[in-house]
């Protein structure tokens, strides 16, 4: 038998760990965990988790163009999901069809990183 992927988790290098990690609680919907570490935040909503290591002198991910990107998260309902994280200050593009049979959302975070979220067109999670 093959091996099994599980959970989504993400790493991203960030200046500040408290912004970061408060703007997934507090904009995104995540949970907090590890909030005690030295050197790292641990954020979780549903089965995606998003490490956040601090690294203040790395270059900022807004200045990296492209890539920047880190990720690709479907969702079963991205109207729903744009009209929550929206009501609280999402910096995030409204939904829009892609031709490729996705609905999708991109937000961009305190820190400059972008995460798109999808749904596919007339069902639920791509």
């Amino acid at each position: 038998m093959p091996p099994t992927l599980s959970t989504w988790a993400f790493v991203l290098a960030v200046p500040d760990l408290d912004a970061s990690a408060g703007y997934f609680r507090d904009v995104l919907g995540f949970e907090l965990l590890w909030p005690e570490a030295t050197d790292w935040r641990l954020v979780q909503r549903d089965n995606v988790r998003v490490m956040l290591g601090h690294c203040p002198t790395d270059a900022p991910p807004a200045t990296l163009g492209s890539h920047n990107l880190f990720g690709y998260v479907n969702v079963n309902d991205i109207d729903a999901l744009h009209a929550e994280i929206a009501a609280r200050g999402a910096l995030c593009t409204p939904p829009a069809d892609r031709p490729y049979g996705m609905r999708e959302i991109v937000v961009t975070t305190i820190d400059g990183h972008r995460i798109l979220f999808g749904q596919a067109i007339g069902g639920g999670a791509g």
